[in-house]
């Protein structure tokens, strides 16, 4: 038995570097440095928990395949989760980690030296949550005749038309959200622990459907209560659900790494009128932001659609209500390309796959009944099966 199974076929990663290399070639890069975890996966398939440390795959445009670049101890990870050659497995020194002096970049400029690219247009990721000062400083240090320049998330615009086989796991991702959503839900009373509502939000993430498991998630779950609905990244604490009041959460499904989030909100008790025609107005806006996500509308037209039935009901929402996502790792499960707000004319092609986030947070409390979803020919295609309104606990 294999030490870990593969989700892609060779062919597929081969597709990926060669289209990240056309895109180098557009933007004039001859090499891109990419420390963000999700970026290294979907160039090469690489995975594991090694993200708190640097790390990176190299992409030169005259280099059949990646570069992996990064701890000692996780080189067999390498070896195990990709496809690469050996000679492009590359370690660094274990006594660099954490060193208060030199740094694990300093190995790297060495690798970029011995093969001839210290004087290459080099596109890093400004943005990416792991690429840090330091790692900037050492590398621009160590190659005074390299021209650096942000990439733009050069990798990152390349993974946003998902792969059938990555549609695929987006839809698992999907049935895997339904299932935890649902199994909070069940559990939702008033009394109950909040943290004993999350052990269930992990353990059916976890235990995935029937013929596959799910992953862990990017964001842990967030479960604002009570007037902390009215702010949305709140996460939970041991105390009771009240016995009269909302609860909102925000949770995903994953797997392979490919992440389908969802919201709802629920009230323990009689809501109020008010919090329920809010309820009603959500979900018809993202009725009518889904209706608008097909191939050749744009991400501000979806949001357009949105406001324009808030508009009609008197509410306005001043955040983006979407982002796309897809393959992520902690801290975060959007790709950081395409937002459906105003300003932003990315038209929508088949495949690429949104978290649209209806989350109205007023001054007291909030509601929240989001969906994600797969761009198709007949709009938006939800990826989760859970309840689509205010959900009553009495």
């Amino acid at each position: 038995m294999a030490i870990y199974d593969k989700p892609f076929e060779k062919a597929e990663y081969a597709k990926r570097v060669a289209d990240t290399k056309r895109r180098m070639q557009a933007a004039g890069f001859d090499l891109i440095i990419a420390q963000d975890p999700a970026n290294m996966c979907w160039l090469t398939g690489f995975s594991g928990w090694s993200f708190y440390v640097p790390q990176c795959v190299l992409v030169h445009v005259e280099e059949e395949w990646p570069i992996w670049f990064g701890r000692a101890q996780d080189a067999k990870c390498a070896r195990v989760t990709t496809d690469l050659p050996d000679r492009n497995i590359v370690p660094f020194s274990e006594r660099l980690v954490q060193h208060k002096v030199e740094h694990p970049y300093d190995e790297l400029v060495q690798l970029i030296q011995s093969r001839g690219w210290d004087k290459a247009r080099i596109g890093v990721e400004m943005d990416a949550h792991y690429y840090t000062a330091r790692c900037h400083a050492h590398l621009t240090k160590g190659l005074p005749n390299a021209k650096f320049s942000n990439n733009g998330d050069l990798v990152n615009w390349a993974r946003l038309v998902k792969s059938p086989a990555e549609l695929k796991l987006m839809r698992e991702a999907g049935r895997i959200c339904t299932s935890a959503m649902n199994a909070a839900i069940a559990k939702m009373k008033p009394g109950v622990p909040q943290n004993h509502v999350i052990a269930d939000i992990y353990h059916a993430q976890t235990m995935g459907m029937n013929g596959f498991g799910g992953d862990y998630t990017a964001i842990c779950p967030l479960l604002p209560v009570g007037e902390g609905t009215s702010t949305p990244h709140l996460t939970w604490s041991d105390a009771p659900l009240p016995d009269n009041g909302l609860v909102m959460l925000e949770i995903a499904g994953s797997r392979r790494g490919y992440h389908a989030p969802l919201t709802r909100t629920m009230y323990l008790g009689k809501p109020p009128a008010g919090i329920l025609d809010v309820a009603k107005v959500a979900v018809e806006g993202v009725d009518a932001g889904l209706a608008m996500a097909k191939p050749g509308a744009t991400a501000e037209e979806v949001e357009a659609a949105w406001q324009a039935v808030l508009r009609r009901n008197g509410l306005k929402k001043e955040s983006r209500v979407g982002y796309s996502v897809g393959l992520s790792f902690p801290p975060d499960w959007g790709e950081r390309t395409v937002s459906l707000r105003p300003g932003d004319t990315t038209e929508l092609q088949a495949g690429m796959c949104f978290h649209i986030q209806a989350g109205l947070w007023l001054q007291d409390w909030g509601v929240a009944i989001s969906e994600s979803f797969v761009v198709t020919d007949k709009g938006g295609e939800r990826l989760c099966d859970v309840a689509r309104h205010l959900i009553v606990i009495d």
